[in-house]
């Protein structure tokens, strides 16, 4: 029941960060086509918009998703932390690297994008009382009538051998 909710909570906070990326290029846009002043809400947002991904992160691991799934929520972060290296690089003269703030974004957006669609295979089916799988139900059950698939193929006559 703790794996299952943990699951609900990551899926929630995907696509929650998932919302906020687009949030915060809209606030990148506000200081760039409103007020310069603005830049200072899209850079506090986004220390809020990592700490977030760091709890998606401790989510993931909290419901045990899988190695491949773990490693792309990780790498959320791991691109926020590219973005401050970005921007600090040439903090007291204009660089060129600064410009790799503006495609790493799309590489958040991507990779939140991929890691939201894919989280939604994790949310449990029923949101009923957990019921035990298919290989469970075979496992335990010990009549043959509830295993016909098993039973045919004992009987079946073996070919080629």
């Amino acid at each position: 029941m703790l794996i299952r909710s943990m699951r609900w909570a990551y899926v929630v906070t995907v696509w929650i960060i998932l919302a906020a990326v687009v949030v915060q290029v809209f606030l990148a846009g506000l200081g760039l086509f409103v007020s310069a002043n603005l830049f200072a809400v899209h850079a506090m947002f986004g220390t809020l918009l990592g700490l977030v991904m760091l709890l998606g992160l401790g989510l993931a691991f909290a419901a045990r998703l899988p190695r491949g799934m773990i490693g792309l929520t990780a790498l959320l972060p791991g691109l926020v932390i590219l973005q401050i290296v970005f921007i600090e690089v040439g903090r007291t003269s204009l660089h060129p690297v600064q410009a790799l703030h503006v495609v790493n974004a799309l590489a958040i957006f991507w990779v939140t994008i991929i890691v939201a669609q894919r989280a939604r295979r994790f949310i449990p089916a029923h949101d009923t009382a957990p019921s035990a799988t298919r290989a469970e139900t075979l496992a335990a059950s010990s009549d043959r009538a509830e295993r016909p698939f098993l039973a045919a193929l004992r009987s079946s006559p073996r070919r080629g051998g």
